[in-house]
């Protein structure tokens, strides 16, 4: 399937309501839990060129990574701890405009210089959560936040 390029002119928020619809057709008629957070990864990646975007999911009480783009990740990641567990214990995202100075935070690639972590809830239980870091400072805001959480009801869909 072909995702059709955004128009960097037309801004972010413009980009981000288009960004549904492509990713249900990019998902629809395949059932596959693995395959569809695969491409979803795969499409975050190609249409906003972030360093890293990928889940993790919780299993056996852990953040396990699942599908991703980019360099090798940390494999497990506790509740509560960097922002990947804080997202997951708040049940909220939180956006880190300079990871250096979060708290705790787990560098898996020194790459890394800001991060977005929203968590995927079902029934108020968060799922996973979908992780992406950027290689520049102050790379996430208030539209990023919106424009993922926005897509976080499909993939808790996927993953239930």
């Amino acid at each position: 399937m072909q995702l059709n390029s955004f128009d960097t002119a037309s801004g972010k928020e413009a980009n981000y309501a288009a960004l549904l619809p492509q990713l249900q057709a990019l998902c629809a008629g395949e059932n596959n839990t693995t395959a569809n957070l695969a491409n979803i990864a795969a499409a975050l990646k190609q249409l906003f060129n972030w360093w890293w975007v990928g889940f993790y999911l919780v299993i056996d009480n852990e953040l396990v990574v699942g599908p991703f783009q980019g360099p090798v990740a940390c494999t497990r990641i506790a509740k509560g701890k960097g922002v990947c567990g804080s997202a997951w214990q708040q049940k909220q995202t939180i956006v880190v405009p300079n990871v250096h100075l979060f708290p705790g935070h787990i560098a898996c690639s020194s790459e890394s210089q800001s991060e977005i972590v929203v968590p995927i809830i079902a029934n108020g239980e968060v799922l996973g959560v979908l992780d992406v870091d950027s290689e520049y400072l102050n790379h996430f805001d208030e539209t990023d936040r919106k424009g993922l959480e926005s897509i976080m009801p499909f993939i808790a869909s996927l993953l239930t």
